[in-house]
């Protein structure tokens, strides 16, 4: 057996437990990283003469280890009752061939109690249950708000594993049993629905598996199974809006999909698929000139300030059009968006705004989680209309209300439309987007990096110069004090803050990109001193220096510190003084206004 004890303060028990386990019981790829998901039967209730039938030819010994937890806790309880569903494992990696792997989950209700017990089927429907690894979790109470939760194996010894459906014992022990402490204890609900949830995962589970072999991405599930749905034979047509690097574009035209990808700008990358996927590089404005009436789907993933008006240019576009988005950053139809309640998340309340836009437009709407690896991957779906065709009319008339009713932005009237200009009709007509403002076709660097040289230099040595004259009880080298990121900003000219305010991180940014002299940690600013061997969590992450690029700039220390650079000549990765610095024999990285921030040299 092996437990954990629950904190002192713990008040989401007995409940915590159900939900902790169900988390186990219906997402087990969240901690399992080999297992793309499960499929689970409906759970039924079960008396003990009913669960006798179904787990008949069990040895004493294995039906002694399941009622032996529930026994314990109801002595005087001969009828406990008990649920019993299955679940089949997917791995993401097919190793089983026809053989399916599945387990019996049996819940005792009177106790709180689960057990697992594995059992394999091959394609003859003949089952084999594996009572080497039956396995079971107990909450168990000591005392008044004194909790545990056990780990109880059937047999240790005989335990098998495949790194997969049958992880390793001491994986239970030391991953999987914190895993539910913490779970129970926190008892948290999402705002949002379950990965994958409009998805069958087996069919998820095929399909990744084979675009990932072929292309290193899923990207096409949805629409396969909507054929199917709908007895579709024809691949669905797409346009997407904001495509990018155009990866998706060219992942849909191999696959057999007719469409194209526009953006504001051109991609050096789209060179590199060839005339068979076509993007168009422009700027993408509302209107009747972006209408795609022969299109079955519009694809807004992260398209930024065009994600409210994809439903919209859906709906107008023709009765059939559909939409998918994945919303990213917060935008509403002329400009930022501005949240209006403060008890959701940000997200979430931007994820209800872009469903009203919707729901409005005139589509029922679907929502779902995307497994990938991001904080923001709520995705919303139109497939279908809230109103029928002949209603058509109504409908853009209470699309075109909700349009106007938005904030507008300066020298834009209630209809939307340029001031002094004609659209006293409320149709969409050209002018249904005006006001609205694309993206630069050049994208401007707000890293800090392009900041002119001596404004840097000049905040550089103004904030030193502050640390080190509160110096503290150092004797040997003078570390100075330390301020806060709010505090350091109090000792700069307005006119500076302005301008660091235009750029992303401000002066956070600034002082976090001269890494050389300042160590940035929760927000609180302190001198560096390069002999402290313990790295903090962004030096980690950050890249080692490359020996192409030693003592190829002054060591600061050296040129503005009273007392020189902590380190000697050979030990500092700087120059100390002209006649150490040496030409870089790295190759620069090229500034790149496209899928990323040009280098910065700490």
């Amino acid at each position: 057996m092996y437990d954990i004890t629950f904190p002192a303060d713990c008040k989401s028990l007995p409940d915590g437990f159900w939900s902790a386990v169900d988390v186990w019981i219906r997402r087990p790829h969240v901690v399992n990283k080999r297992l793309c998901g499960v499929t689970e039967t409906e759970s039924r209730d079960v008396d003990e003469v009913a669960l006798g039938s179904l787990l008949n030819g069990l040895s004493d010994h294995t039906l002694t280890f399941l009622n032996s937890g529930a026994s314990h806790t109801h002595a005087h309880n001969n009828n406990l009752q008990w649920s019993y569903s299955t679940r089949t494992y997917i791995p993401k990696v097919n190793c089983y061939g026809s053989k399916q792997h599945k387990e019996v989950i049996l819940k005792c209700k009177d106790s709180p109690q689960v057990t697992f017990l594995p059992f394999e089927e091959d394609a003859d429907g003949q089952v084999f249950f594996k009572e080497s690894n039956f396995y079971q979790f107990r909450l168990s109470c000591q005392d008044i708000d004194k909790w545990s939760l056990e780990l109880h194996v059937l047999s240790p010894s005989r335990w098998f594993s495949d790194g997969v459906a049958y992880p390793k014992l001491p994986w239970l022990e030391s991953e999987l049993l914190p895993k539910l402490v913490r779970w129970a204890t926190e008892c948290k609900t999402s705002e949002f629905k379950s990965t994958l949830s409009l998805l069958p995962v087996e069919k998820y589970s095929l399909m990744y598996q084979h675009l990932k072999d072929k292309y290193k991405a899923m990207v096409k599930v949805l629409w396969a199974e909507e054929r199917n749905e709908k007895g579709l034979t024809d691949p669905q047509s797409f346009v997407d809006l904001g495509c990018g690097n155009g990866l998706l574009v060219h992942i849909l035209t191999n696959e057999g999909h007719p469409g194209k990808g526009i953006d504001v700008r051109r991609r050096k990358i789209w060179d590199m698929y060839g005339p068979q996927t076509l993007l168009e590089e422009k700027a993408i404005i509302p209107s009747e000139s972006f209408l795609f009436q022969h299109t079955d789907w519009l694809i807004g993933n992260h398209s930024d300030e065009l994600t409210p008006w994809i439903p919209v240019i859906a709906a107008r576009s023709s009765y059939s059009c559909r939409y998918f988005v994945l919303p990213c950053c917060f935008f509403d139809f002329y400009g930022k968006y501005q949240r209006r309640q403060c008890k959701k998340s940000q997200y979430k309340e931007y994820i209800d705004f872009i469903s009203e836009v919707s729901q409005v437009s005139g589509f029922n709407t679907e929502e779902d989680c995307l497994r990938i690896p991001s904080t923001k991957r709520v995705c919303l779906v139109g497939k279908s209309r809230n109103y029928s065709q002949s209603s058509a009319s109504e409908a853009e008339q209470q699309r075109t209300l909700f349009i106007q009713s938005r904030p507008k932005a300066p020298g834009i009237t209630a209809h939307g439309s340029e001031a002094g200009a004609d659209d006293s009709t409320g149709t969409p007509g050209t002018q249904w987007g005006a006001g609205f403002q694309p993206r630069d076709k050049v994208e401007s660097v707000r890293n800090c990096a392009s900041l002119p040289r001596d404004l840097v230099e000049g905040v550089v040595l103004q904030v030193a110069q502050a640390l080190l004259g509160m110096r503290g009880e150092d004797s040997d080298w003078n570390r100075g004090g330390s301020l806060s990121v709010s505090e350091v900003a109090a000792l700069l000219q307005q006119e500076t803050l302005t301008r660091l305010k235009k750029e992303c991180g401000g002066l956070q940014t600034l002082l976090k990109n001269n890494h050389q002299v300042f160590r940035v940690e929760g927000g609180v600013v302190h001198i560096r001193d390069w002999r402290d061997s313990k790295p903090t969590p962004r030096d980690v992450k950050r890249r080692p220096v490359a020996p192409g690029a030693l003592k190829t700039r002054l060591c600061w220390f050296h040129t503005h510190h009273a007392q020189g650079c902590p380190l000697e000549v050979g030990q500092c990765p700087f120059a100390h003084g002209p006649d150490d610095l040496r030409a870089s024999t790295r190759p620069l990285k090229k500034p790149r206004s496209e899928d990323c921030q040009p280098w910065i040299y700490h």
